[in-house]
């Protein structure tokens, strides 16, 4: 698996409840996260596959041999385990996600 984003398509705005059951039926393990303007990652890795998908606001991450990727609500992505990136939420709005694990 390589990394790859997936942007919103619907006119609706994303609804939490319904992503989660979604992410559940893929067999993922679900949380729901939340960062301040301002709030900074560095560069660090996890051991399991995850995919972060934004309720509200915007997450900017940076992912190796990928670059700068921007989720805005409703964009998800798919990160493999052990994919080296960092993030951070720019401007004056906090962001909301999801994080679901494998």
């Amino acid at each position: 698996m390589s990394y790859r984003v997936e942007k919103w398509q619907s006119e609706n705005a994303p609804d939490a409840a319904e992503l989660r059951k979604i992410m559940t039926a893929e067999g993922y393990s679900v949380f729901e996260w939340a960062d301040p303007p301002d709030a900074v990652y560095s560069d660090h890795q996890h051991g399991e596959d995850q995919s972060h998908w934004v309720v509200s606001g915007i997450l900017e991450l940076t992912v190796a041999g990928v670059g700068r990727v921007i989720l805005e609500p409703g964009d998800r992505d798919f990160m493999p385990a052990d994919t080296v990136h960092s993030a951070c939420v720019p401007g004056d709005a906090p962001v909301l996600y999801l994080i679901g694990r494998k």
